[in-house]
């Protein structure tokens, strides 16, 4: 009796610590399955074998309809997804309010990134690459630089006109029968009217006449060919082209760097410096700012990248569309021949500011080409969102092009129709400093400092060449 109460206690003991291991267990596994699921990457596919969905990514980019890889993968897993890409997981939005979110939080919970190769050729020191108080620094001075206080003076409102004309005359006025390439008008009308770069090409590149024009456009039409590439730095692919020209480039800017150093040095004073430089970019960076040559040198390919090559093709894709819609066409040039005067009369910054028609056609020519892609970022933390943890050095890519073509959020995505601007009901959407649905220049921090100025140089053109050329 004793011995089988013994062993029924011992049994007793028994259950009761499987019991408590059992519900330990339990209570451990769902606490673990919860952090699991708490900390779960938004869903999505590894891809190939180390290179992901690389190929797929710039095929997509690189063909007449880059958000097409970002759809196909948002009809599968949603508008947050993962995929591999460039060597590494990350993090592709199409949602305009995560997009927003990113943009809104950045230098705290996400920095610029790009892959090597993208910040091997644009610079290491420039503007689009580097973060932190280095970026806050060079995106303000370029921001001064193209203020709209700046851009309504009536002498660099004035000389961006009378370089536009020039240099649509000398590109455009051409025996009969003569093909034009449209493209090249726009790279080499963009390069020489740009307040910003004017300053830096006139005063600091030296670039004047139309054979240095010429060549400037040629480096600059082989380095932004190579940004949207496969990144293969041998002979026979354009990567290496475009770091061939980078280096080029870069090596125009040092010189001209090193002249304005001796003009100041046999000159003797710093005030004779500012005087050399033209109390420009090269005066403000080498003078006030102190910067190193090779962070100068970084900055200015970064403006030049950014102000010339995304204005130029904007105004040609702005150039197509109108030629695709005869009542768009019709329609901007009654606006733009009201405007005109006299050929020896200039536009006031009155009638750039009458242009609201024209106005609504680059805003749809930004929308559905715009240049402004997407944008890499990567988390400096683990990052929570909703149901999903992006954990930190994830790639992080905002898909603005994606949230531009969305069929849910614009009527006809993938028609022109400049008229949906004008529509009350959108206003709030086409304000491109603040909307999450609309954003051609980026946002946050890194809001396009020119973007002012690429409109005003946009618009220019289409009022000299729709009211002077067939």
């Amino acid at each position: 009796m004793i011995e089988r109460e013994t062993t029924t206690g011992l049994m007793g003991v028994v259950w009761i610590c499987v019991t408590i291991l059992l519900v330990t267990l339990i209570v451990v596994g769902e606490v673990v399955v919860g952090r699991k699921k708490a900390r779960k990457m938004p869903p999505g596919r590894r891809g190939w074998p180390l290179v992901g969905d690389t190929y797929n990514w710039f095929d997509a980019v690189a063909s007449s309809h880059p958000p097409r890889f970002v759809h196909q993968q948002v009809l599968q897993f949603g508008k947050i997804f993962s995929c591999s890409i460039f060597g590494k997981w990350a993090v592709v939005s199409a949602d305009p309010i995560f997009n927003k979110f990113v943009m809104q939080n950045e230098g705290k919970l996400f920095k610029s990134s790009y892959p090597k190769s993208f910040r091997d050729l644009v610079g290491k020191h420039g503007v689009i690459t580097v973060h932190g108080d280095q970026q806050r620094k060079l995106h303000a001075i370029a921001s001064n630089l193209m203020r709209l206080d700046k851009l309504k003076s009536s002498h660099l409102f004035n000389d961006v006109q009378l370089l536009m004309l020039r240099t649509l005359n000398n590109n455009l006025m051409t025996s009969d029968n003569q093909f034009v390439s449209l493209q090249d008008v726009c790279r080499k009308a963009s390069l020489i009217n740009s307040v910003a770069i004017n300053l830096m090409v006139n005063q600091l590149l030296g670039v004047s006449n139309e054979s240095e024009v010429n060549e400037m456009a040629r480096l600059f039409s082989d380095f932004v060919d190579g940004c949207l590439s496969v990144p293969i730095n041998l002979p026979g692919f354009a990567y290496h082209t475009a770091m061939k020209a980078r280096g080029t480039i870069i090596n125009k800017i040092k010189s001209i760097i090193e002249k304005h150093r001796q003009l100041a040095e046999a000159a003797g004073s710093s005030n004779a410096n500012a005087s050399a430089t033209g109390g420009g970019v090269l005066g403000r960076l080498l003078e006030e700012e102190k910067l190193p040559d090779h962070v100068v040198a970084d900055f200015i390919i970064n403006l030049l990248f950014a102000g010339n090559e995304t204005t130029a093709k904007t105004m040609l894709f702005a150039v197509y569309f109108l030629a695709q819609c005869p009542a768009a066409m019709k329609q901007i040039l009654v606006e733009q021949e009201n405007l005109k005067r006299d050929r020896e009369m200039l536009l006031t910054w009155e009638d750039y500011k009458a242009m609201s028609f024209t106005q609504s056609v680059i805003d749809e020519t930004l929308r559905l080409g715009g240049i402004a892609i997407w944008l890499m970022r990567e988390a400096e933390d683990d990052v929570k969102y909703q149901d999903y943890v992006i954990p930190k050095g994830c790639f992080v890519v905002p898909f603005l092009s994606a949230v531009h073509l969305d069929e849910n959020l614009y009527n006809g995505a993938s028609s022109f129709n400049p008229w949906r601007w004008m529509d009350p009901e959108n206003q709030e959407k086409r304000n491109w400093r603040s909307s999450p649905f609309y954003t051609p220049f980026g946002g946050g921090g890194r809001l396009c400092p020119g973007a002012e100025l690429s409109r005003l140089q946009i618009s220019l053109f289409l009022h000299y060449f729709l009211t002077t050329y067939t």
